[in-house]
């Protein structure tokens, strides 16, 4: 009886449509994933008064004995906002999709109703419900994956490392996910193509260090989709950096007692304060303790935030040069990745050099 009641009412706002809306939800519909049997569910909606007069709500239908409605308030003078949680007690297992109806008039108006303001809840009520947030701990929409940073280190010409990112379909729907904006010198195959609500696959990420063309660090953005076209955001953003290393094979054997010597005056880098500001500095002391000229061929930041000033990238035997780093503690505080320095040198002991950078 109470669906039919409700039938016949949806067919009044249809045919009530002619008149401008005056209350407006800011979203009609909410999907409530899953939850467990017996579990009450509850979707909040946000209803605003967009007319010029004040407006008060009546009540709030619900198609069925099993969901009700509550209001935080009744009354919404012009641009007020209020809620209104529509509660489904999750009795039955499987997919649900629940509608309630607001109905309201105008304060000066009592008995001319406006009209109703439908609202949907969906979701579905599982027997059991696991959970996945030590095995998928990064939500990237209705997506969840198991890292979301991508970081291939210590790679020379000629090698395919493999990284693999293992995701769950965390939504009601299926999905096609895939990886947008690959850099032409990665490929991305996704297992399953298509993931069913609640299935698991991965995703095989493979670098072709050929196509890499700069030593040292390269950095780029990918981006996590759980559908073809879907558009990008920093919510489903996997920062990737690969480190191509040079090739020093002519310090191999004897000639090794030749070649240059790199020594730190620290392993890591402490950023002290600057007269109790957000940026902070410190320096490092760099010495060529080899028989051949040291080569800094390439020093660079895997994130951003930090300023380095290098004397000297070429020192002879014996020589020194100083290394001055400032970093805005704000920013780095934002970053995904750790703040580290990375140094490519022609010292086969330290070919590739990785500085952390600690912030207090």
């Amino acid at each position: 009886m109470k669906n039919r009641l409700l039938i016949t009412a949806l067919l009044v706002v249809m045919a009530m449509t002619s008149q401008a809306q005056r209350l407006v939800p800011t979203q009609q519909a909410v999907d409530c994933g899953k939850s467990g049997y017996q579990l009450p569910v509850t979707a909040t909606f946000e209803l605003k008064n967009k007319g010029s007069k004040p407006l008060v709500i009546e009540d709030v239908k619900t198609d069925c004995g099993c969901t009700k409605g509550e209001i935080s308030k009744r009354e919404l003078a012009s641009g007020d906002v209020c809620t209104v949680k529509v509660i489904y007690d999750g009795r039955m297992l499987g997919h649900f999709a629940k509608n309630a109806m607001v109905t309201h008039h105008l304060k000066h108006s009592p008995n001319q109703s406006e009209v109703p303001v439908l609202l949907t809840m969906r979701g579905v009520v599982l027997s059991e419900i696991k959970d996945y947030s030590g095995i998928y701990p990064y939500a990237m929409g209705e997506l969840l994956a198991d890292q979301n940073v991508l970081e291939f280190d210590d790679v020379n010409k000629g090698d395919h490392p493999e990284q693999e990112i293992h995701i769950l379909n965390n939504s009601l729907k299926t999905m096609t996910p895939n990886i947008q904006h690959l850099p032409s010198y990665m490929t991305a195959v996704v297992t399953p193509e298509q993931l069913k609500p609640g299935q698991a696959g991965k995703i095989v990420i493979t670098l072709n260090s050929e196509d890499v063309h700069d030593l040292g660090l390269s950095q780029a953005s990918v981006y996590l989709a759980s559908n073809l076209g879907e558009k990008i955001s920093p919510d489903n953003e996997l920062p990737v950096s690969v480190v191509l290393l040079p090739d020093l094979t002519t310090f191999a054997g004897k000639n090794k007692q030749y070649a240059p010597k790199m020594e730190l005056s620290a392993s890591s880098i402490l950023l002290g304060k600057i007269d109790g500001k957000q940026r902070k500095k410190a320096e490092l002391i760099i010495t060529n303790k080899g028989r051949m000229p040291l080569d800094i061929s390439s020093i660079q930041m895997f994130t951003g935030g930090l300023q380095l000033t290098l004397n000297q990238k070429t020192l002879q035997p014996g020589q020194q040069t100083k290394m001055k780093i400032v970093g805005d503690i704000e920013w780095l505080k934002k970053q995904k990745t750790k703040p580290r320095i990375l140094m490519i040198t022609n010292d086969p002991d330290k070919s590739k050099l990785i500085i952390p950078v600690i912030v207090k």
